[in-house]
């Protein structure tokens, strides 16, 4: 892959119509009758019916497919507290992905306000216009607090991507892990570099999966969460280790599963070593991971190694999750996104990395072959396959657990219907790919 320059990503953001994202009518618009009936006078019908019956709003506008990216530009990327202006590039940029990849509309939204209470407010008034919300780039520990207030006073999903999407992508390279190393979930031993949003809502995640708590130990920047720690916030409390541990080296030892999520170079050739029979390691600092993976290839033999960058193998990448579920999540009309459905999209995400990879992934890629093993524990972001697998998987589970309200009652259909909305982006595949 080609190295990306300043110049080149200034370039790509400013040239022709600047920005990425634009709004394009979905109804004819070329005579008087067409804008009358898009405006005054005939808008005023839809107005009406939707007054007597909320629900007629996803019938008569854009709701049903319309999410929020929101962010106050507080954790921005690796770029830390830049502002909300400073990050509207990376939220059109989630956007773009979006649209590409599940066909789901966007705006979004940069929020000038770091009090939190300010922001739930804000979040909670404009959450009419939309069918979802997907917080993004909100620091932690606030991030969780203004997650868990609107999710109870919202009817639509909200999901914090920082958090949940890193968690599933993960978690389904891990149940395949383990699955190829023969682990059992509920004897390995976790150690997590890191404390921020991600990290926790990785060990929530993973403990819903079948891990112990009491095998997990979490460290930040200060060292090992343990009882002798007297300045940690609640959601650090969580994971506080009775083990007598106080550094990130001696947690190593003996681990079977090394989740990073902090800086660069927080791992060394010493720390892999020391690590269990067939360690896993997941190194998803950006965009310099916590151990290279030259560096880590070189120390151990029976390693299974993923990262967040596309330019190595097992590229732990949100993309694979945040269009999927919220494609699943609108299409039942589900008032939240619960346990259930996270989980859904992980196992789903794990089983397809078991299927054969069809041509255009390989063509795509400029590989030979995939196949699922050490080098390939989830699917690649460019595999057409991700929509009708990851999707329909989500909107079962929340019709399951009783959070849709439009429940699907012809899968065939449903996923073929999936696969024509994707139909645009598997032909651009085809067209980068030379197919």
């Amino acid at each position: 892959m080609s190295k990306v320059t300043k110049e080149d990503a200034l370039l790509y953001h400013s040239r022709g119509r600047h920005g990425k994202v634009e709004v394009i009518p979905t109804k004819p618009y070329s005579t008087q009758f067409d804008l009358s009936l898009a405006y005054t006078p005939g808008v005023a019908y839809p107005c009406l019916e939707i007054e007597k019956n909320p629900e007629d709003v996803y019938k008569y506008t854009a709701k049903g497919n319309l999410v929020a990216v929101i962010s106050n530009g507080t954790a921005v990327l690796g770029l830390g507290d830049i502002g909300a202006m400073a990050g509207k590039p990376v939220m059109e940029g989630k956007g773009l992905l979006f649209k590409v990849f599940a066909d789901v509309d966007v705006f979004d939204i940069e929020i000038d306000e770091k009090d939190p209470d300010k922001l739930i407010e804000i979040c909670a008034r404009i959450a009419p216009t939309f069918g979802g919300i997907n917080l993004e780039d909100i620091k932690a520990p606030e991030c969780f607090e203004v997650e868990r207030r609107l999710k109870e006073m919202l009817d639509i999903p909200v999901f914090h991507d920082d958090q949940h999407g890193t968690a599933i992508i993960s978690g389904a390279g891990l149940l395949n892990s383990l699955e190829l190393t023969g682990k059992k979930i509920e004897e390995i031993k976790i150690v997590v570099c890191g404390a921020g949003a991600a990290a926790i809502s990785c060990s929530r995640l993973y403990i819903s999966m079948g891990v112990k708590k009491e095998n997990i130990v979490m460290a930040d920047s200060k060292g090992v969460i343990n009882r002798k720690r007297t300045d940690l916030n609640k959601y650090k409390q969580e994971f506080i280790t009775d083990r007598d541990l106080d550094t990130l080296t001696e947690a190593a030892v003996g681990a079977d599963l090394f989740l990073g999520l902090s800086a660069a170079n927080m791992m060394t050739k010493e720390m892999l070593a020391s690590m269990a029979k067939d360690p896993v390691v997941f190194a998803m600092a950006n965009p310099v991971p916590e151990i290279s993976y030259e560096d880590a290839m070189s120390t151990r033999d029976d390693l299974i190694f993923a990262t967040g960058r596309s330019d190595y193998p097992n590229q732990i990448n949100n993309v694979l999750g945040f269009p999927f579920i919220f494609r699943g999540a609108l299409d039942v009309r589900a008032s939240t996104i619960n346990e259930e459905m996270k989980l859904a999209a992980s196992k789903a995400l794990a089983a397809l990395a078991k299927e054969p990879v069809p041509d255009v992934v390989l063509k795509a890629y400029n590989v030979e072959s995939l196949k699922f093993g050490r080098d390939y524990i989830i699917p690649k972001p460019l595999d057409p396959r991700l929509i009708s697998c990851v999707a329909t998987c989500v909107a079962r589970a929340a019709m399951e657990t009783g959070v849709a309200r439009y429940p699907i009652t012809d899968w065939d259909a449903y996923k073929s219907n999936l696969d024509k909305r994707l139909g645009d982006h598997i032909k651009r595949i085809a067209e980068i790919s030379g197919i």
